[in-house]
Protein backbone atom coordinates (compact mmCIF):
# COMPACT_ATOMS: atom_id res chain seq x y z
CA UNK A 1 0.00 0.00 0.00
CA UNK A 2 1.18 3.87 -0.37
CA UNK A 3 2.68 4.95 2.93
CA UNK A 4 0.81 7.56 4.82
CA UNK A 5 3.60 10.09 4.62
CA UNK A 6 3.48 9.37 0.34
CA UNK A 7 0.09 10.82 0.66
CA UNK A 8 0.65 13.73 2.58
CA UNK A 9 4.02 14.64 0.63
CA UNK A 10 1.46 14.20 -2.42
CA UNK A 11 -1.79 14.67 -2.25
CA UNK A 12 -2.31 16.30 -5.56
CA UNK A 13 0.18 13.75 -7.53
CA UNK A 14 -1.31 10.77 -5.87
CA UNK A 15 -4.92 11.94 -7.27
CA UNK A 16 -3.85 12.79 -10.64
CA UNK A 17 -1.78 9.88 -11.15
CA UNK A 18 -4.75 7.42 -10.33
CA UNK A 19 -6.72 8.36 -12.81
CA UNK A 20 -4.69 6.57 -15.52
CA UNK A 21 -5.80 3.69 -12.97
CA UNK A 22 -9.73 5.20 -13.32
CA UNK A 23 -9.89 5.28 -10.04
CA UNK A 24 -11.10 8.53 -8.57
CA UNK A 25 -8.50 8.88 -5.32
CA UNK A 26 -9.64 12.47 -4.30
CA UNK A 27 -12.37 11.34 -1.84
CA UNK A 28 -10.47 8.77 -0.04
CA UNK A 29 -7.35 10.99 0.66
CA UNK A 30 -9.25 13.68 1.90
CA UNK A 31 -10.54 11.14 4.37
CA UNK A 32 -7.26 9.72 5.24
CA UNK A 33 -5.68 13.11 5.59
CA UNK A 34 -8.82 14.03 7.95
CA UNK A 35 -8.39 10.84 10.11
CA UNK A 36 -4.73 11.16 10.33
CA UNK A 37 -5.39 14.43 11.74
CA UNK A 38 -8.38 13.05 14.20
CA UNK A 39 -5.36 10.35 15.37
CA UNK A 40 -2.91 13.19 15.77
CA UNK A 41 -5.31 15.56 18.27
CA UNK A 42 -6.21 12.29 19.91
CA UNK A 43 -2.37 11.25 20.35
CA UNK A 44 -1.87 15.17 22.04
CA UNK A 45 -4.75 15.05 24.18
CA UNK A 46 -3.30 11.49 25.53
CA UNK A 47 0.25 12.43 25.55
CA UNK A 48 -0.60 15.66 27.27
CA UNK A 49 -2.87 13.74 30.23
CA UNK A 50 -0.14 11.20 30.68
CA UNK A 51 2.25 14.16 31.21
CA UNK A 52 -0.19 15.69 33.82
CA UNK A 53 -0.53 11.69 35.55
CA UNK A 54 3.76 12.24 35.59
CA UNK A 55 3.28 15.90 37.51
CA UNK A 56 0.06 14.69 39.84
CA UNK A 57 2.32 11.39 40.58
CA UNK A 58 4.99 13.48 42.11
CA UNK A 59 2.69 15.96 43.65
CA UNK A 60 1.00 13.11 45.60
CA UNK A 61 4.85 11.77 47.13
CA UNK A 62 5.64 15.58 48.03
CA UNK A 63 2.48 15.30 49.64
CA UNK A 64 2.48 12.85 51.74
CA UNK A 65 6.33 13.98 52.69
CA UNK A 66 4.85 16.79 54.43
CA UNK A 67 2.28 15.42 55.97
CA UNK A 68 -0.81 16.87 53.86
CA UNK A 69 -2.84 13.45 53.45
CA UNK A 70 -5.76 14.65 52.79
CA UNK A 71 -4.35 16.64 50.18
CA UNK A 72 -2.13 13.91 48.47
CA UNK A 73 -5.75 11.17 48.98
CA UNK A 74 -7.60 14.21 46.70
CA UNK A 75 -4.65 14.18 44.47
CA UNK A 76 -4.66 10.43 44.03
CA UNK A 77 -8.32 10.67 43.64
CA UNK A 78 -7.54 13.14 40.55
CA UNK A 79 -4.83 10.80 39.50
CA UNK A 80 -7.27 7.93 39.01
CA UNK A 81 -9.74 9.89 37.03
CA UNK A 82 -7.27 10.99 34.58
CA UNK A 83 -6.10 7.41 33.94
CA UNK A 84 -9.74 6.48 33.17
CA UNK A 85 -9.48 9.58 30.54
CA UNK A 86 -5.86 7.79 29.36
CA UNK A 87 -7.98 4.34 28.89
CA UNK A 88 -10.85 6.38 26.97
CA UNK A 89 -8.31 8.18 24.76
CA UNK A 90 -6.09 4.48 23.87
CA UNK A 91 -9.28 2.96 22.92
CA UNK A 92 -10.14 6.01 20.79
CA UNK A 93 -6.72 5.85 19.05
CA UNK A 94 -6.77 2.12 18.34
CA UNK A 95 -10.18 2.84 16.48
CA UNK A 96 -9.13 5.13 14.72
CA UNK A 97 -5.81 3.59 13.31
CA UNK A 98 -7.25 0.61 12.43
CA UNK A 99 -10.14 2.85 10.48
CA UNK A 100 -6.89 5.09 9.16
CA UNK A 101 -5.11 1.64 7.82
CA UNK A 102 -8.96 0.52 6.47
CA UNK A 103 -8.52 3.56 4.38
CA UNK A 104 -5.17 3.16 3.34
CA UNK A 105 -5.92 -0.57 1.93
CA UNK A 106 -8.15 0.96 -0.82
CA UNK A 107 -5.97 3.14 -2.32
CA UNK A 108 -4.28 1.05 -5.47
CA UNK A 109 -0.50 1.74 -6.53
CA UNK A 110 0.74 4.68 -8.30
CA UNK A 111 0.94 3.71 -12.20
CA UNK A 112 4.54 4.29 -13.67
CA UNK A 113 4.98 7.35 -15.99
CA UNK A 114 4.86 4.83 -18.84
CA UNK A 115 1.21 3.27 -18.14
CA UNK A 116 -1.00 4.25 -20.93
CA UNK A 117 -4.62 5.56 -20.41
CA UNK A 118 -7.38 3.35 -21.24
CA UNK A 119 -10.20 1.27 -20.23
CA UNK A 120 -9.57 -2.11 -20.60
CA UNK A 121 -7.83 -4.59 -22.83
CA UNK A 122 -8.63 -3.20 -26.30
CA UNK A 123 -6.30 0.14 -24.90
CA UNK A 124 -3.26 -2.19 -24.06
CA UNK A 125 -0.20 -1.36 -25.97
CA UNK A 126 1.13 -3.72 -28.55
CA UNK A 127 5.02 -2.92 -28.29
CA UNK A 128 6.32 -6.46 -30.10
CA UNK A 129 5.39 -9.35 -31.81
CA UNK A 130 7.45 -12.48 -32.67
CA UNK A 131 7.41 -16.42 -34.18
CA UNK A 132 5.78 -17.61 -37.24
CA UNK A 133 1.99 -17.98 -37.00
CA UNK A 134 1.41 -21.08 -38.21
CA UNK A 135 -0.32 -22.42 -41.41
CA UNK A 136 -3.17 -25.23 -40.48
CA UNK A 137 -4.75 -27.73 -42.92
CA UNK A 138 -8.11 -27.47 -43.63
CA UNK A 139 -10.09 -29.07 -40.50
CA UNK A 140 -8.24 -28.13 -37.92
CA UNK A 141 -9.44 -28.60 -34.53
CA UNK A 142 -9.32 -26.82 -31.48
CA UNK A 143 -7.48 -27.87 -28.31
CA UNK A 144 -10.97 -29.86 -26.68
CA UNK A 145 -10.95 -31.35 -29.83
CA UNK A 146 -7.71 -32.75 -29.90
CA UNK A 147 -7.83 -33.62 -26.16
CA UNK A 148 -10.49 -35.63 -26.85
CA UNK A 149 -9.20 -37.29 -29.93
CA UNK A 150 -6.05 -37.99 -28.57
CA UNK A 151 -7.34 -39.17 -25.10
CA UNK A 152 -4.40 -36.53 -23.29
CA UNK A 153 -6.78 -34.10 -20.82
CA UNK A 154 -10.57 -35.45 -20.14
CA UNK A 155 -12.64 -32.48 -19.19
CA UNK A 156 -15.91 -34.02 -18.36
CA UNK A 157 -14.41 -36.77 -15.79
CA UNK A 158 -12.74 -33.64 -13.72
CA UNK A 159 -16.60 -32.31 -13.97
CA UNK A 160 -17.59 -35.74 -12.00
CA UNK A 161 -14.57 -35.44 -9.37
CA UNK A 162 -14.88 -32.11 -8.56
CA UNK A 163 -16.58 -29.51 -11.21
CA UNK A 164 -16.02 -27.50 -14.70
CA UNK A 165 -12.69 -25.71 -14.71
CA UNK A 166 -10.53 -29.29 -12.94
CA UNK A 167 -9.61 -30.65 -16.00
CA UNK A 168 -7.73 -34.46 -15.54
CA UNK A 169 -4.64 -35.08 -17.79
CA UNK A 170 -3.56 -38.75 -18.90
CA UNK A 171 -0.65 -40.31 -20.92
CA UNK A 172 1.04 -37.85 -22.58
CA UNK A 173 -0.95 -35.06 -21.27
CA UNK A 174 0.12 -35.29 -17.94
CA UNK A 175 3.12 -36.31 -19.19
CA UNK A 176 3.34 -32.81 -21.39
CA UNK A 177 2.49 -31.05 -17.95
CA UNK A 178 5.77 -32.58 -16.76
CA UNK A 179 7.54 -31.78 -19.10
CA UNK A 180 7.09 -28.10 -19.31
CA UNK A 181 7.13 -27.49 -15.51
CA UNK A 182 10.49 -29.24 -15.54
CA UNK A 183 11.43 -26.80 -18.83
CA UNK A 184 10.82 -23.88 -17.51
CA UNK A 185 12.12 -24.19 -13.40
CA UNK A 186 15.16 -25.37 -15.27
CA UNK A 187 15.23 -22.47 -17.75
CA UNK A 188 14.79 -20.40 -14.78
CA UNK A 189 17.32 -21.62 -12.58
CA UNK A 190 19.67 -20.97 -15.55
CA UNK A 191 18.89 -17.46 -15.25
CA UNK A 192 20.12 -17.51 -12.02
CA UNK A 193 16.29 -17.48 -9.73
CA UNK A 194 16.76 -20.39 -6.72
CA UNK A 195 13.85 -23.23 -6.64
CA UNK A 196 11.10 -22.49 -4.08
CA UNK A 197 8.59 -25.08 -2.74
CA UNK A 198 6.15 -23.58 -1.57
CA UNK A 199 2.68 -24.22 0.79
CA UNK A 200 -0.43 -24.49 -1.85
CA UNK A 201 -2.48 -22.19 1.48
CA UNK A 202 -1.75 -19.15 3.07
CA UNK A 203 -2.60 -17.21 5.90
CA UNK A 204 -4.74 -13.96 5.66
CA UNK A 205 -1.34 -12.30 6.81
CA UNK A 206 0.31 -13.26 3.83
CA UNK A 207 -2.87 -12.54 1.26
CA UNK A 208 -2.70 -9.31 2.61
CA UNK A 209 0.88 -8.75 2.69
CA UNK A 210 0.96 -9.48 -1.45
CA UNK A 211 -2.26 -7.31 -1.75
CA UNK A 212 -4.73 -10.27 -2.80
CA UNK A 213 -6.54 -9.47 0.44
CA UNK A 214 -8.88 -7.73 0.63
CA UNK A 215 -8.71 -6.78 -3.26
CA UNK A 216 -9.50 -10.42 -4.52
CA UNK A 217 -11.14 -11.84 -1.46
CA UNK A 218 -14.06 -13.04 -4.30
CA UNK A 219 -12.20 -14.65 -6.31
CA UNK A 220 -9.81 -16.69 -3.75
CA UNK A 221 -10.76 -20.33 -2.42
CA UNK A 222 -11.04 -20.11 1.21
CA UNK A 223 -10.86 -22.71 4.11
CA UNK A 224 -13.25 -21.57 6.66
CA UNK A 225 -12.66 -23.53 9.26
CA UNK A 226 -9.26 -22.68 9.50
CA UNK A 227 -9.27 -19.74 7.85
CA UNK A 228 -6.45 -20.29 5.26
CA UNK A 229 -6.57 -19.50 1.26
CA UNK A 230 -5.85 -21.51 -1.40
CA UNK A 231 -3.28 -19.32 -3.55
CA UNK A 232 -4.00 -17.98 -6.59
CA UNK A 233 -0.49 -18.06 -7.92
CA UNK A 234 2.69 -18.77 -6.23
CA UNK A 235 3.93 -15.31 -6.31
CA UNK A 236 1.89 -15.03 -3.07
CA UNK A 237 3.91 -17.71 -0.41
CA UNK A 238 7.34 -17.19 -2.31
CA UNK A 239 6.40 -13.43 -1.84
CA UNK A 240 5.72 -14.00 1.49
CA UNK A 241 8.96 -15.51 2.68
CA UNK A 242 10.20 -12.47 3.52
CA UNK A 243 7.45 -10.67 5.28
CA UNK A 244 9.09 -8.66 8.00
CA UNK A 245 12.22 -8.71 6.94
CA UNK A 246 15.14 -6.39 6.64
CA UNK A 247 17.82 -7.27 3.76
CA UNK A 248 21.02 -5.77 3.29
CA UNK A 249 21.81 -4.04 0.40
CA UNK A 250 24.21 -6.18 -1.28
CA UNK A 251 21.52 -8.91 -0.86
CA UNK A 252 20.04 -7.80 -3.53
CA UNK A 253 18.58 -8.94 -6.57
CA UNK A 254 17.53 -12.03 -4.68
CA UNK A 255 15.52 -14.29 -6.95
CA UNK A 256 13.50 -17.31 -6.79
CA UNK A 257 11.03 -19.49 -9.33
CA UNK A 258 8.42 -22.00 -7.91
CA UNK A 259 5.87 -24.45 -9.50
CA UNK A 260 2.44 -24.84 -8.08
CA UNK A 261 -0.72 -25.59 -8.46
CA UNK A 262 -3.21 -22.39 -8.82
CA UNK A 263 -6.70 -21.96 -7.79
CA UNK A 264 -8.93 -19.16 -8.69
CA UNK A 265 -12.74 -19.33 -8.79
CA UNK A 266 -12.96 -16.52 -11.95
CA UNK A 267 -16.06 -15.39 -10.80
CA UNK A 268 -18.37 -14.14 -13.06
CA UNK A 269 -16.87 -15.91 -16.09
CA UNK A 270 -18.80 -17.74 -18.77
CA UNK A 271 -19.00 -18.19 -22.27
CA UNK A 272 -16.83 -19.11 -25.05
CA UNK A 273 -14.05 -17.64 -23.45
CA UNK A 274 -13.87 -20.48 -20.87
CA UNK A 275 -13.91 -23.04 -22.84
CA UNK A 276 -11.03 -26.53 -23.01
CA UNK A 277 -8.06 -24.85 -21.08
CA UNK A 278 -8.56 -21.25 -21.91
CA UNK A 279 -10.09 -20.44 -18.18
CA UNK A 280 -9.69 -22.63 -15.04
CA UNK A 281 -10.34 -22.72 -11.66
CA UNK A 282 -7.21 -25.08 -11.08
CA UNK A 283 -4.04 -25.33 -13.34
CA UNK A 284 -0.30 -25.44 -13.06
CA UNK A 285 1.65 -22.59 -13.26
CA UNK A 286 5.63 -21.86 -12.56
CA UNK A 287 6.82 -18.42 -11.45
CA UNK A 288 9.41 -16.05 -10.91
CA UNK A 289 9.78 -13.61 -8.02
CA UNK A 290 12.43 -10.91 -7.51
CA UNK A 291 13.03 -8.64 -4.86
CA UNK A 292 15.49 -5.47 -6.07
CA UNK A 293 16.63 -2.08 -4.98
CA UNK A 294 15.09 0.70 -5.85
CA UNK A 295 17.30 2.10 -8.47
CA UNK A 296 17.36 -1.19 -10.32
CA UNK A 297 13.78 -2.38 -10.05
CA UNK A 298 13.06 -1.47 -14.02
CA UNK A 299 16.07 -3.02 -14.81
CA UNK A 300 15.21 -6.45 -13.41
CA UNK A 301 11.77 -5.55 -14.87
CA UNK A 302 12.96 -5.62 -18.73
CA UNK A 303 15.38 -8.36 -17.27
CA UNK A 304 12.75 -10.72 -16.16
CA UNK A 305 10.30 -9.46 -19.73
CA UNK A 306 13.33 -10.13 -21.53
CA UNK A 307 13.59 -13.78 -19.87
CA UNK A 308 9.75 -14.68 -20.61
CA UNK A 309 9.96 -13.40 -24.00
CA UNK A 310 12.78 -16.49 -23.93
CA UNK A 311 10.72 -18.83 -22.77
CA UNK A 312 8.28 -18.15 -25.88
CA UNK A 313 10.33 -18.51 -28.75
CA UNK A 314 12.02 -21.88 -27.50
CA UNK A 315 8.62 -23.37 -27.55
CA UNK A 316 8.38 -21.61 -31.01
CA UNK A 317 4.60 -19.95 -30.27
CA UNK A 318 3.67 -17.03 -31.84
CA UNK A 319 3.61 -14.10 -29.43
CA UNK A 320 3.04 -10.22 -28.94
CA UNK A 321 4.11 -8.55 -25.66
CA UNK A 322 1.18 -5.58 -24.11
CA UNK A 323 1.75 -2.87 -21.83
CA UNK A 324 -1.62 -2.44 -19.72
CA UNK A 325 -3.06 0.30 -19.44
CA UNK A 326 -4.11 2.10 -16.64
CA UNK A 327 -7.68 0.28 -17.02
CA UNK A 328 -6.56 -2.97 -17.00
CA UNK A 329 -3.87 -3.19 -14.75
CA UNK A 330 -3.72 -5.15 -11.47
CA UNK A 331 -4.36 -3.08 -8.20
CA UNK A 332 -1.18 -3.52 -6.93
CA UNK A 333 1.18 -3.43 -9.85
CA UNK A 334 2.75 -0.11 -10.94
CA UNK A 335 3.88 -1.27 -14.70
CA UNK A 336 2.38 -4.67 -16.19
CA UNK A 337 3.75 -6.60 -19.72
CA UNK A 338 1.24 -8.87 -20.39
CA UNK A 339 2.31 -11.71 -22.81
CA UNK A 340 -0.11 -13.73 -25.23
CA UNK A 341 0.44 -16.16 -27.55
CA UNK A 342 -1.93 -17.27 -30.86
CA UNK A 343 -3.93 -20.09 -30.60
CA UNK A 344 -4.39 -21.19 -34.77
CA UNK A 345 -7.14 -23.23 -34.24
CA UNK A 346 -9.19 -20.34 -32.11
CA UNK A 347 -7.76 -18.35 -33.70
CA UNK A 348 -7.45 -15.99 -30.39
CA UNK A 349 -4.36 -15.02 -28.50
CA UNK A 350 -4.22 -16.32 -25.16
CA UNK A 351 -2.78 -14.62 -22.21
CA UNK A 352 0.05 -16.27 -20.63
CA UNK A 353 2.27 -14.43 -18.34
CA UNK A 354 1.66 -11.21 -16.64
CA UNK A 355 5.54 -9.49 -15.84
CA UNK A 356 5.01 -6.72 -12.86
CA UNK A 357 7.23 -4.38 -11.04
CA UNK A 358 4.93 -3.43 -8.02
CA UNK A 359 7.62 -1.15 -6.97
CA UNK A 360 7.20 -0.60 -2.84
CA UNK A 361 4.19 -1.38 -2.98
CA UNK A 362 3.24 -4.57 -1.85
CA UNK A 363 6.87 -4.31 0.79
CA UNK A 364 4.92 -1.53 2.56
CA UNK A 365 2.49 -4.24 3.31
CA UNK A 366 5.06 -6.85 3.99
CA UNK A 367 7.22 -5.12 5.98
CA UNK A 368 9.94 -5.74 3.64
CA UNK A 369 13.35 -3.56 4.31
CA UNK A 370 16.80 -3.39 3.60
CA UNK A 371 19.85 -1.28 4.81
CA UNK A 372 22.03 0.71 3.07
CA UNK A 373 25.58 -0.09 4.33
CA UNK A 374 26.13 2.88 6.59
CA UNK A 375 22.76 3.78 7.66
CA UNK A 376 20.63 2.62 10.39
CA UNK A 377 17.47 3.95 8.46
CA UNK A 378 15.89 0.71 6.87
CA UNK A 379 14.10 1.74 3.05
CA UNK A 380 11.42 -0.26 1.54
CA UNK A 381 12.60 -2.60 -1.06
CA UNK A 382 10.84 -3.25 -4.65
CA UNK A 383 9.11 -6.46 -5.43
CA UNK A 384 8.31 -7.85 -8.78
CA UNK A 385 7.21 -11.38 -10.58
CA UNK A 386 5.86 -12.91 -13.98
CA UNK A 387 4.42 -15.66 -14.79
CA UNK A 388 7.16 -18.09 -16.22
CA UNK A 389 4.87 -19.85 -17.95
CA UNK A 390 0.77 -20.24 -17.04
CA UNK A 391 0.39 -24.03 -18.79
CA UNK A 392 -2.94 -24.35 -19.80
CA UNK A 393 -3.23 -21.82 -22.57
CA UNK A 394 0.75 -22.64 -23.59
CA UNK A 395 -0.80 -26.17 -24.05
CA UNK A 396 -4.02 -25.64 -25.72
CA UNK A 397 -1.36 -23.25 -28.36
CA UNK A 398 1.29 -26.03 -28.48
CA UNK A 399 -1.68 -28.54 -29.22
CA UNK A 400 -3.53 -26.42 -31.81
CA UNK A 401 -0.46 -25.29 -33.61
CA UNK A 402 1.37 -27.84 -33.70
CA UNK A 403 -1.31 -30.43 -35.41
CA UNK A 404 -0.64 -32.67 -38.29
CA UNK A 405 -2.21 -35.28 -40.14
CA UNK A 406 -0.10 -37.95 -38.02
CA UNK A 407 -0.06 -36.47 -35.27
CA UNK A 408 1.00 -33.14 -32.37
CA UNK A 409 4.49 -32.52 -32.83
CA UNK A 410 6.21 -31.66 -29.68
CA UNK A 411 8.47 -28.47 -29.74
CA UNK A 412 12.39 -29.92 -30.01
CA UNK A 413 13.16 -28.06 -26.28
CA UNK A 414 10.35 -30.06 -25.09
CA UNK A 415 11.69 -33.82 -26.26
CA UNK A 416 13.85 -34.70 -23.59
CA UNK A 417 11.26 -33.51 -21.19
CA UNK A 418 8.73 -35.62 -22.46
CA UNK A 419 10.42 -38.68 -23.84
CA UNK A 420 8.16 -38.46 -27.06
CA UNK A 421 8.43 -36.04 -29.91
CA UNK A 422 4.37 -37.01 -31.12
CA UNK A 423 1.25 -37.75 -29.33
CA UNK A 424 -0.77 -39.57 -31.34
Amino acid sequence: MLSLKFIQENKQDVIEKLKIKNFDASQIVESILQKDEERKKTQKEQDDILAHINSVSREIGDLFKSGKADEANQAKEKSTSLKQDVKGLTEKLSQLEIELHDLLVQIPNIPHVSVPAGKGAEDNENIKEGGEMPQLANGAEPHWDLAKKYDIIDFELGVKITGAGFPVYKGKGAKLQRALINFFLDENEKAGFSEIMPPLVVNEASGFGTGQLPDKEGQMYHVGIDNLYLIPTAEVPVTNLYRDVILNAKDFPVKNTAYSACFRREAGSYGKDVRGLNRLHQFDKVEVVALEHPDKSYAMLDAMVKHVEGLVQKLNLPYRILRLCGGDMSFTSALTFDFEVYAAAQKKWLEVSSVSNFESYQANRLKLRFKEEGQKKPQLAHTLNGSALALPRIVAALLENNQTPEGIKIPDCLVDFCGFDMIK
